[in-house]
């Protein structure tokens, strides 16, 4: 299972690089790009680095690996824990959580400049959108226009609260009460951002007809609620059929026939049998734990939070 897993990470990064060099352009920016195969913050960096594919040129360096063991302390009270046996040394010098997603521009000699490096994955998507220097402002996640980019601004932090974060309460927590407040919440927010899709226009994306980051913002998320149902039962399916929930049916079914988000998306069921250590509370990461005792994952503390 180890190698099958390290083959489809490595077939999914040639994927990525196959597509970015049939792109023509003169001397674009380039990164060493720390990331993860499984993690949707990261999976957001992914995203914005091919929607500019041929303005920016990456490599994909996978930083993190898991590790069953017993847990010892009884911090998961599962008798297990999964954990990051290995992070990248890469990583743990230009990140100071070591968190991925992780950008370190490369100069024109290829040697990485890991003081500059850029971390936190809303941050890497505006920054990502600024070095790639777009020739037409529809293709900017982060709009030009002062009052629109403070709109993207505030709704790509609310969607991550709200339609991200209680993702992780919905697995990690182990009381059903809890479990369906943070799947209530979920769902409240998701018809807060379809609502928030007819009064901008007619859509179906967050800035009528162009990607944004506050699109890239709950992408990830987005594409990963199938495994409510496997894990918590049908009663945690996504209410698509519900009337406040249309443009977001329409929003989901739009951005995810697109191509440049097509080639990113990890294997549903490589991706549900990862899950599974959050779903039975035995993961040991940050967002983990920081769930586990109480807070949101958007709260995590990195003294807190060890592993």
């Amino acid at each position: 299972m180890a190698s099958a897993g390290k083959a489809a990470t490595a077939a999914m990064a040639n994927n990525l690089k196959k597509n970015l060099s049939s792109q023509t352009t003169a001397s674009p920016p380039k990164f060493r790009y720390l990331s993860a195969w499984f993690c949707p913050y990261a999976h957001r960096a992914t995203i914005a680095l091919e929607h500019h594919a041929g303005r920016i040129d990456y490599e994909w360096v996978e930083a993190l690996g898991w590790e069953q063991r017993k847990d010892d302390n009884n911090v998961t009270k599962t008798g297990k824990e999964w954990w990051y046996h290995w992070k990248a040394d890469e990583l743990r010098r230009a990140n100071p959580s070591a968190l991925v997603p992780t950008l370190i521009p490369v100069d024109s000699d290829g040697k990485p400049d890991e003081d500059k490096s850029v971390y936190e994955s809303l941050i890497t998507i505006d920054y990502i959108d600024a070095v790639a220097n777009p020739p037409d402002e529809t293709l900017c996640l982060a709009p030009q226009d002062p009052y629109l980019a403070a709109k993207c601004r505030y709704w790509a932090d609310k969607v991550n609260r709200e339609c991200c974060s209680p993702y992780y309460g919905v697995l990690v927590r182990t009381e059903e009460s809890e479990r369906r407040e943070h799947f209530e919440k979920l769902v409240g927010g998701l018809k807060s951002f379809s609502k928030e899709i007819e009064k901008n226009g007619s859509g179906p994306t967050f800035l009528e007809g162009r990607l944004s980051n506050v699109d890239i913002a709950l992408m990830p998320w987005a594409w990963r609620f199938y495994i409510f149902e496997h894990y918590r039962g049908p009663e945690y399916a996504i209410p698509y059929h519900e009337p406040e929930l249309h443009a977001y049916k329409e929003w989901f079914d739009h951005v995810f026939s697109l191509e440049l988000v097509k080639r990113t998306l990890p294997d549903k069921d490589r991706y549900l049998e990862h899950i599974g250590k959050y779903a039975d509370s035995s993961a040991r990461s940050k967002v983990a734990n920081a769930v586990r005792r109480g807070v949101t994952a958007h709260e995590i503390d990195d003294e807190k939070d060890t592993y």
